[in-house]
């Protein structure tokens, strides 16, 4: 019998991450101007209103929008599909994993619906580093980051247990 937190329970977190993401972009949308800028750490910290056409990092942002847009929500929405079948099925693994894989569904469901919505994604933080500024970013991209960190530290860390040898 498999554990009371695997299968479609797990899609709960996924769509907490999805609303969690939609109301904060809607803030951003409805609240502030194209040109919002707020240092909330001056130099470290702002909140911005930047509307993203590409994928990661504005890449294919300059790409012609017909096909770009179809292959993003496209590409989006088998990814989802993927990760919806793995909670499902059991097959995400162990909890950590689990919720690194709701977390990501959650994420690319956030951005898919941004693009559906409006062509773009609407990203608002914005992290400098030095001289260094770190390409807008939002719930979304943020739930992506830490599910796959939290799947590769369930990869890297568990199961670490002796396994007999085969002859």
């Amino acid at each position: 019998m498999k554990s009371s937190h695997s299968g479609a329970q797990w899609l709960w977190f996924s769509a907490a991450t999805l609303a969690a993401d939609r109301a904060t972009k809607y803030l951003i949308e409805t609240r502030t101007t194209d040109t919002f800028r707020f240092a909330v750490v001056p130099r470290v910290l702002a909140i911005v209103h930047s509307q993203n056409p590409g994928i990661a990092f504005g890449v294919f942002a300059d790409s012609p929008a017909r096909w770009r847009e179809g292959a993003l929500v496209a590409g989006a929405l088998i990814v989802i599909a993927l990760l919806v079948w793995l909670l499902i099925s059991g097959h995400a693994g162990g909890n950590l994993a689990r919720a690194g894989v709701a977390l990501m569904a959650g994420g690319a469901a956030g951005n898919a619906l941004d693009r559906l919505l409006h062509g773009g994604v609407t990203d608002f933080v914005e992290a400098h580093l030095g001289h260094y500024v770190w390409p807008a970013f939002n719930v979304a991209d943020s739930a992506l980051a830490v599910g796959a960190a939290l799947i590769l530290i369930e990869l890297l860390f568990s199961g670490r247990q002796a396994r007999p040898e085969r002859a």
